[in-house]
C-alpha cells in the first residue's frame, strides 16, 4: 500500500514514536490527524508539520480509550480530508511495575494499550471492509512479543494488543484490511524514561531495555513503519534482533524463561 494520497489519524502523536510517524506520513503525501492526550503537544506537533507542508496535518486533544473520543477524530478527519484510510494505534502507557499494581491501574493500562485498539477498529474496519480498503497499524512492543522486567500491566496488555492485531490481520485480511504490528525495543522517548522514578522494578524495567540494544531514535522507527506499509508486513521490528529472541522464547519456552529470570537478576543487581 502507497500512503501518498492517503488521510490517517495517529494517536499518541504528541511527541516520540506518533509524532515521529506524523511527520514521517506527511512527508510522503498523507494528510493527518494529530491526536494525543495533551492537546497542546499535538497542536505543536501539527504546526511543525504544517510549517513545512501546508495544509496537511490538523490536531486535536483526545482520550482514545474513550469511542466516543475515537468517533470525534474520525469526524475530525473526515471534516477536513475525507475518509480515514489508516489509523495508527499509538498511543500507549508504562503503568505501574509489580504487583503492586492496583485495579485502577490494570484498568487503565488494559484501556489505553488494548481497549483502543479494539475501539477504532470497531467504527472504522466495517467501512474499511465495505470500500475493500483500510490499514490499521498497532503500536505494540518487543515486550508484546517477549516480556517486560517490571510492568505486568505492560508486559500483558501488549501481548493482548498483539493478538487483537493478529486476529484483525486474520479475520479481514482478505477483505482489504490490511494490518501491521510495530514491536520496537528502546526508542529515545519518555515512555522508554518513564521508570526512572526511584522505583526499583521500574528502573529496572528501563535498564532491561536500553542494555539489550541499541536505543533509536522515533525517525528511524518512523522510517521502517512507512516501507513496512509498501510492503504490506505484519510484523515491524526496528530492532532486528528481537526475530531471534523471539524464535529463541518459541524453541525452548523453559531455556527462555530461565535467561530471563537471570537477566532480571542482573539489571536488579546494578541498583
Amino acid at each position: 500500500m502507497q500512503v501518498a494520497g492517503k488521510v490517517a489519524i495517529v494517536t499518541g502523536g504528541g511527541g516520540g514514536i506518533g509524532g515521529a510517524i506524523a511527520r514521517a506520513l506527511v512527508g510522503a503525501g498523507t494528510r493527518v490527524v494529530v491526536a494525543d492526550l495533551h492537546a497542546s503537544t499535538a497542536q505543536a506537533v501539527a504546526d511543525r508539520i504544517n510549517a513545512d507542508h501546508p495544509g496537511t496535518a490538523v490536531s486535536a486533544g483526545a482520550d482514545v480509550s474513550d469511542t466516543e473520543a475515537i468517533r470525534q477524530l474520525i469526524a475530525l478527519a473526515d471534516k477536513h480530508f475525507g475518509p480515514v484510510d489508516m489509523y495508527f494505534a499509538n498511543a500507549g502507557i508504562v503503568g505501574a511495575p509489580g504487583l503492586e499494581a492496583d485495579e485502577a491501574a490494570w484498568s487503565l493500562a488494559i484501556d489505553v494499550n488494548l481497549r483502543a485498539h479494539i475501539r477504532a477498529a470497531q467504527l472504522l474496519v466495517p467501512a474499511w471492509v465495505e470500500r475493500g480498503a483500510g490499514y490499521f497499524v498497532s503500536t505494540a512492543s518487543a515486550a508484546g512479543l517477549l516480556t517486560q522486567i517490571g510492568s505486568a500491566t505492560y508486559a500483558v496488555t501488549k501481548h493482548a494488543a498483539v493478538g487483537f492485531a493478529e486476529w484483525l490481520s486474520v479475520t479481514y485480511g482478505d477483505q482489504g484490511v490490511r494490518v501491521s504490528c510495530l514491536c520496537p525495543q528502546g526508542v529515545n522517548t519518555k515512555l522508554l524514561f518513564g521508570g526512572e522514578s526511584g522505583e526499583v522494578l521500574g528502573a529496572a524495567a528501563t535498564r532491561a531495555v536500553t542494555s539489550a540494544g541499541e536505543v533509536l531514535e522515533p525517525a528511524q522507527v518512523a522510517a521502517d513503519v512507512i516501507a513496512a506499509i509498501d510492503d504490506e508486513r505484519f510484523l515491524i521490528l526496528p530492532h532486528p534482533q528481537v526475530l531471534d529472541m523471539y524464535r529463541h522464547k518459541a524453541a525452548d519456552y523453559d531455556r527462555w524463561l530461565r535467561g530471563m529470570r537471570r537477566y532480571q537478576t542482573k539489571v536488579l543487581a546494578q541498583d
